[in-house]
C-alpha cells in the first residue's frame, strides 16, 4: 500500500481529483432555500440520455464546476421520467403517460418551458423565480461562463455578449493536459 500512494499522488494530482456537487431533491433544495436563500441549478435527465450521462462524468465532475455549483447553488438532479408526485407553488405534479415513450413529468416539463429536451439545465433565482431554461450538452468551458453570469447576478446588468466580452475562464490553470 506504501508503494502505491505515490503512484496514487502521481495519477490523481491533488485538487485535480474528480468529485461533485452536492446533488439534493428538488423539495430539499427548497426547504434550504427558506434558510439559506441561493439560485438552483437543475439538471433535468433522463436515464437513456447518452449526453445526460457525458454531462455527469465531464462537466459535472470537474473539480472547479462542482466548487462553484456547491458553493452557488442548491444543486438538483430531476428525471424527468420520475414516477413521484410533487408539490410545487400549490399544484400537484405528476408524470404524464402520454408525453413521450415513457412519460414525461409536468414538473419537468415546466421547468422546460414545455419542450422536453436533454440534458435541459434550468437556472431558478432565490425566489424560484425562471431565470432560464438551458437545453443541450455543455462542457466545463461552456458552463463555467453561464455560471459565472447568472450566479453573480451580472445578467442583470449587462447582456451576454457584454459579459462574454471581459470573461476570462479560470479553468485553464487547472484543466488536466
Amino acid at each position: 500500500m506504501r508503494k502505491l500512494l505515490p503512484l496514487f499522488i502521481l495519477v490523481f494530482p491533488l485538487g485535480l481529483v474528480a468529485q461533485e456537487p452536492e446533488w439534493i431533491s428538488f423539495g430539499e433544495a427548497i426547504q434550504r432555500n427558506g434558510k439559506e436563500p441561493k439560485k438552483f441549478f437543475i439538471d433535468v435527465y433522463t436515464d437513456w440520455c447518452g449526453w445526460c450521462k457525458k454531462m455527469d462524468a465531464a462537466t459535472f465532475q470537474h473539480p472547479q464546476i462542482a466548487k462553484y455549483l456547491s458553493e452557488n447553488f442548491y444543486t438538483v438532479k430531476l428525471n424527468a421520467e420520475m414516477t413521484d408526485v410533487i408539490v410545487f407553488n400549490g399544484d400537484t405534479m405528476a408524470l404524464v403517460q402520454s408525453i413521450g415513450r415513457r412519460g414525461t413529468h409536468e414538473l419537468a416539463l415546466r421547468l422546460m418551458n414545455g419542450k422536453a429536451s436533454y440534458p435541459t439545465i434550468v437556472y431558478l433565482d432565490e425566489q424560484l423565480g425562471m431565470i432560464m431554461p438551458d437545453p443541450g450538452y455543455k462542457s466545463p468551458e461552456q458552463l463555467e461562463p453561464v455560471l459565472k453570469y447568472l450566479a453573480s447576478d451580472i445578467y442583470k446588468e449587462k447582456t451576454w455578449e457584454e459579459f462574454m466580452a471581459g470573461f476570462e475562464s479560470e479553468l485553464k490553470s487547472e484543466t488536466p493536459k
